[in-house]
């Protein structure tokens, strides 16, 4: 029977309290967790770490808590039950708001590939294909259209109110929680959806399954910076200010890895980044799909991590909003780029 690798220190450990191996280096490792949801490829940073032996190599115990939305990493974050989380930038404010001050460490993202809007197909087919003949839609009841995005407050959430709004029709939307993969895309298909604010696997599954149709699709160069104005901290990796007094050498080595981890991505072809995670994690999931959404980062994100002023200015027009109940938050209360820098420093 194999064993994984942290069953392997667990029994590691034991063998070691026995006196039956030297405790050189485990008594070092030092447990780490990063939560995030849907468990979607545009979360695959923190797996391709774990998987290229980046976490083990700065000494970490590395675990994933994964959940269906956005908002789990935020939650498991509060509860305690990870130490880091991966995810919309408004997270991390909405932590702060309520008291558990929290701070954006890395950016993985800074072209939304969370905000693709997906209508039926047989809406598509019936003259629906733009956002300005989504607002106005009206179902046979009379009722406003349908839009699910992960879970109300998500980051789905945030970004497909936020392009609706800009279009004309933030008030003329039934924003619902439509959840993960499992229940959107059937959501969709049966028509309890009209439409769904979708990740770019989604988006390619959608369409090639024929019952759905993207009408606003960040993949197309300019589409993302002519709506929102420019690249924004889209998903970034954020902890609680209290981890980072805790326990400095720990966030720096949890950063390391995820910096040696976009350098790996940046510098390697799709093909071998998907043969990396696809069996682990993405077992049964159509490739074209995975590799879509693996794609979207290597094409849009130049890996470098950072954050800058400019790019907050331009998050805030997204976070800032009725609805989001987020107040205006200053770059350097909430930003802290010191390990970015740090790593970069290290891994030239």
């Amino acid at each position: 029977m194999s064993l994984n690798r942290r069953q392997a220190l667990l029994s590691g450990s034991a063998l070691v309290g026995a006196g039956l191996i030297p405790s050189v280096g485990l008594a070092q490792a030092k447990a780490a967790s990063l939560a995030f949801g849907p468990a979607t490829p545009i979360y695959a940073l923190g797996m391709i770490a774990e998987e290229k032996g980046f976490f083990k190599t700065e000494n970490l115990d590395f675990k994933f808590v994964m959940g269906n939305a956005g908002t789990h990493g935020r939650q498991s974050l509060a509860a305690g039950q990870a130490l880091f989380a991966h995810g919309d930038a408004s997270h991390p404010l909405q932590l702060s708001t309520r008291g558990k001050k929290a701070k954006i460490i890395m950016a993985s993202q800074v072209i939304s590939s969370i905000a693709n809007i997906v209508v039926r197909k047989d809406l598509f087919d019936a003259g629906i294909n733009s956002i300005e003949k989504l607002g106005n839609y009206k179902r046979p009841d009379g009722s406003k259209p349908v839009i699910a995005a992960t879970a109300i407050g998500s980051g789905t959430w945030m970004y497909g109110t936020y392009a609706m709004e800009t279009a004309g029709f933030g008030d003329k939307i039934n924003w619902v929680a439509g959840g993960g993969l499992k229940t959107m895309l059937p959501g969709l298909e049966t028509k309890q959806f009209d439409a769904i604010i979708a990740v770019p696997s989604w988006v390619v599954e959608a369409e090639a399954k024929g019952f759905g149709k993207a009408v606003f699709n960040t993949s197309i160069p300019g589409t993302f910076e002519k709506a929102f104005g420019g690249t924004v901290p889209v998903l970034v990796i954020y902890t609680l200010e209290e981890t980072i007094q805790n326990d400095k050498a720990m966030v720096q080595s949890f950063v390391n890895g995820m910096y040696q981890a976009m350098k790996w991505v940046k510098a390697t072809p799709l093909d071998d980044v998907y043969a990396l995670v696809a069996k682990k994690y993405f077992d049964g999931v159509d490739p074209v799909a995975v590799k879509a959404e693996l794609g979207f980062d290597k094409a849009t994100s130049v890996y470098d991590g950072r954050v800058d002023k400019a790019m907050w200015e331009r998050g805030g027009k997204v976070w800032y909003r009725a609805g989001s109940d987020i107040p205006p938050t200053k770059f350097e209360d909430i930003v802290d780029m010191s390990f970015v820098d740090a790593a970069q420093a290290k891994f030239k």
